[in-house]
């Protein structure tokens, strides 16, 4: 099957390869003048590294380093990424050195971020291997670590130099991880492309399965959506905030779970509720809500959270960073495919909507 090529233009271009044997070419993707390489992954990935470290190795002109980090949310902690900047320095990295990213969403955003603040920016390469990082995490250079009182509000905005999105990598994958990261591939669906919908409910099955046409067709669609909204806002001044449907609540029930659910899953339950949010609030038909409902329970993501959650849930979100002097902003929609802000939204109809979504 052949390569495909998806670029993000603008201040800081960089492409994002999709197809399958990918990880052959890897040194290709890397600088000429890097001489050592620092290679980021989790404790599941541990075989994998050694044989991507193998193929760098192969010609004798680099260095390579591998650092194991915690599983999942686990690694996106200060302590984590001050371990890789040990590594880093105890092995003398230089500005002409890099940081590759191997693993889900929560090892490149944290490999990410080793790489932004080591020398004040050093080049980062990111090879995704879940679904949730091959078309969110890893392809948009957000970076960034967890703390006790939220998500990501510790971190940097920093362009890989490529991305790399090797199929091969999908087939080992449980299910339920690949459909738990086939949620931001549905957000795709809802604020974007519309075709990725229609997929899902022609063939929920073939839709996420990383064999099938359908999937990959998923996959790139989502892909090509980051890819153009961070094009024309790398910085999250404008439009890239569309890409945070779902996130304001669903965040908030990461943290109000200790990390322990899958994002998708609760980006899932943080869509439901804004689709509830827009239908309350005059924007959305009920059919696009029950078409949402309808989706989800195709694919087996959840769309409830229990009802004696919400006020915790509303204190975590007026912490979110996407609250702007304390007024909580969320990204509803209009219609499917046409997203808007709605801005300090009245209490009691966060609320009401909540209550659509409480089980």
């Amino acid at each position: 099957m052949t390569h495909t090529t998806i670029s993000v233009t603008g201040a800081t271009p960089y492409d994002i390869h999709v197809g399958r044997g990918l990880l052959a070419g890897v040194r290709d993707h890397l600088a000429p003048t890097v001489k050592k390489v620092l290679i980021v992954h989790t404790p599941r990935l541990g075989a994998k590294a050694s044989d991507l470290r193998d193929i760098l190795v192969a010609d004798g002109s680099l260095e390579v380093l591998i650092a194991e980090i915690p599983d999942a949310e686990d690694g996106k902690r200060i302590e984590v990424a001050a371990f890789c900047w040990q590594v880093m320095g105890q092995a003398d990295f230089t500005r002409t050195d890099a940081v590759i990213g191997f693993g889900g969403g929560a090892v490149t955003d944290l490999a990410g971020f080793v790489a932004a603040s080591w020398l004040r920016g050093v080049e980062i390469v990111q090879i995704p291997t879940t679904v949730l990082g091959m078309v969110d995490a890893a392809v948009g250079g957000k970076t960034g670590v967890n703390t006790a009182e939220g998500k990501n509000l510790v971190g940097a905005f920093w362009a890989p130099r490529s991305v790399i999105c090797d199929l091969d990598v999908l087939d080992t994958l449980p299910r339920n991880e690949i459909v738990a990261g086939f949620a931001e591939v549905v957000k795709a669906g809802f604020i974007w492309f519309p075709e990725i919908l229609d997929i899902v409910e022609r063939d929920p099955e073939a839709s996420v399965d990383p064999s099938t046409d359908e999937f990959r067709r998923c996959i790139e669609l989502a892909i090509e959506m980051k890819a153009r909204v961070v094009s024309e806002d790398f910085r999250e001044a404008g439009l890239r905030e569309v890409l945070n449907y779902g996130h304001t609540l669903g965040h908030a029930i990461e943290h109000a779970e200790r990390y322990r659910w899958r994002h998708g899953a609760a980006i899932s339950i943080g869509m439901m509720y804004v689709a509830e949010l827009s239908r309350l609030a005059g924007r959305l038909s009920d059919e696009d809500v029950a078409r949402h409902r309808r989706i989800f329970d195709l694919l087996g993501l959840p769309t409830t959270y229990r009802m004696d959650g919400w006020q915790h849930l509303l204190g975590v979100m007026q912490r979110d960073k996407k609250a702007r002097a304390g007024m909580l902003r969320f990204i509803v929609l209009d219609a499917i495919g046409k997203p808007t802000v709605m801005q300090a939204p009245d209490e009691s109809l966060l609320f009401a909507a909540y209550q659509e979504i409480a089980g």
